[in-house]
């Protein structure tokens, strides 16, 4: 299992990508594996050979338009672990909350 983000956009489209990326992240969705979009990146988790053939169908509706198009991709890649989309996140604010407790801080 792994954790992979990744940045899909068009080269030379204009100042707004939004359509293009909206396509992206519908692709991603409807995928059905679990996954979540921020300002910057999508994240998707599961196994390599599931995740790899939806970040291509993303990239290719990105440039569906015959554009240039940048990738970034990312992987945290851990083997028997489930769940880490949120569970890292939990992880780190299960500390933040532990310190103010301890200290005090709201």
């Amino acid at each position: 299992m792994a954790v992979f983000a990744f940045s899909v956009a068009p080269l030379g489209a204009g100042e707004s990508v939004a359509d293009s990326v909206a396509e992206a992240v519908r692709i991603v969705r409807e995928s059905g594996l679990p996954n979540r979009t921020t300002a910057m990146f999508t994240e998707i988790e599961g196994e390599w050979d599931d995740v790899m053939p939806v970040i291509r169908r993303a990239t290719e509706a990105v440039g569906a338009g015959g554009h240039r198009v940048s990738l970034v991709v990312k992987a945290d890649i851990r083997p028997g672990r489930t769940g880490e989309l949120t569970g890292k996140v939990d992880r780190v604010e299960e500390r933040l909350t532990a310190d103010s407790e301890e200290t005090g801080h709201a």
